[in-house]
């Protein structure tokens, strides 16, 4: 990092709208400009912002590749990612030209947890199924073997990626009565997996294979696209059902569609998509799919929060320190 002298108010670039609360101090700390109407900005749009400021806050809907930060020329020097997740920011071309890069970890967890636990309870039991039964007229009263679906307790639940989101996942769904299975880079301590009442998979194709629920919370990194591929879904049970708040590039979106459709599988319940906004028409023709408009880390308190986290690693910045969410992967 620099030791150059910082702007003590920074020139920031917004691309989205935040909470208004978020955007009022930036506007009090910061010569700040905002996205008014939230129109996701084009390349072009992002070219000419990244251009006119020292410091660029996007959002997951901004494409921040190497190409765009050449476009910055030499002011731009953090972009302060509005969100967890980076996978849309070339680290290796920020490195490149000095820019360092945060983010917002840790205020999403229990909202993506709360999110996950949703849907791993609204698929097994065919909520959406009968919420559109009955908004459709088509409903008739109770009957006994009526909108069957199957209960969660003493299933097992598969875990791919055991950080912080995925263990609050684990310690909501022990409460219902479902047992931990995980798998990742690396094996949570002892103490924790007591806690939990987690069994570890060294092969991910092991824990793949005893999955009743299977649950992503893994980033999307080069190693993790597709990491679930045609291959590992044939590894899943007819029982299996698949739940994905993290990124939908994790996913072989079309082998997971042909597995539902043949109900070589039971569901899945989906947050995030191969190619966001557009979710694939197959998906939307299948009853067996729960299908949410990327809703993790939506409530006021999250945004707020990551809002929040955006302005201190800001202004930790200009005051010339290292920022608390600096992402270091890629870093020498």
């Amino acid at each position: 990092m620099s030791d150059s002298p910082r702007p003590s108010r920074p020139r920031v670039v917004v691309t989205r709208r935040l909470p208004d609360a978020v955007e009022a101090r930036m506007e009090e700390l910061f010569d700040a400009a905002f996205n008014a109407d939230d129109t996701p900005f084009d390349r072009d749009a992002l070219k000419r912002a990244v251009g006119d400021c020292d410091v660029f806050v996007p959002t997951v809907t901004d494409t921040i590749d190497a190409d765009i930060i050449a476009a910055a020329g030499d002011r731009l020097k953090l972009i302060a990612n509005y969100g967890a997740g980076y996978d849309h920011i070339d680290l290796a071309a920020a490195r490149a030209r000095g820019i360092v890069v945060t983010n917002t970890p840790g205020v999403l967890t229990d909202d993506t947890a709360d999110m996950t636990m949703a849907l791993i309870l609204s698929v097994p039991r065919r909520l959406a199924e009968g919420e559109k039964l009955v908004r459709s007229g088509g409903w008739r009263g109770w009957a006994p073997t009526g909108m069957l679906g199957h209960r969660i307790g003493g299933k097992k639940l598969g875990i791919i990626g055991m950080g912080r989101i995925g263990q609050a996942v684990a310690a909501r769904a022990r409460a219902f009565g479902l047992t931990i299975h995980y798998h990742g880079r690396h094996r949570i301590p002892d103490t924790l997996e007591a806690q939990l009442g987690a069994t570890w998979h060294e092969n991910l194709d092991d824990l793949l294979r005893c999955a009743d629920i299977l649950s992503i919370h893994t980033p999307h990194t080069a190693e993790t696209e597709q990491l679930l591929d045609a291959r590992r879904i044939a590894l899943l049970g007819p029982q299996v059902y698949v739940i994905n708040t993290a990124r939908g590039e994790i996913i072989d979106e079309n082998a997971l569609i042909d597995a539902l459709e043949e109900r070589r599988i039971a569901g899945a319940g989906l947050d995030v998509y191969a190619n966001e906004p557009n979710v694939d028409p197959r998906l939307l023709k299948l009853s067996n799919v729960v299908l949410l408009p990327h809703l993790g880390s939506a409530t006021f308190e999250g945004r707020e929060a990551m809002g929040h986290k955006v302005i201190a690693n800001i202004r930790t910045w200009a005051d010339g320190h290292r920022p608390p969410d600096q992402v270091l992967e890629g870093w020498i």
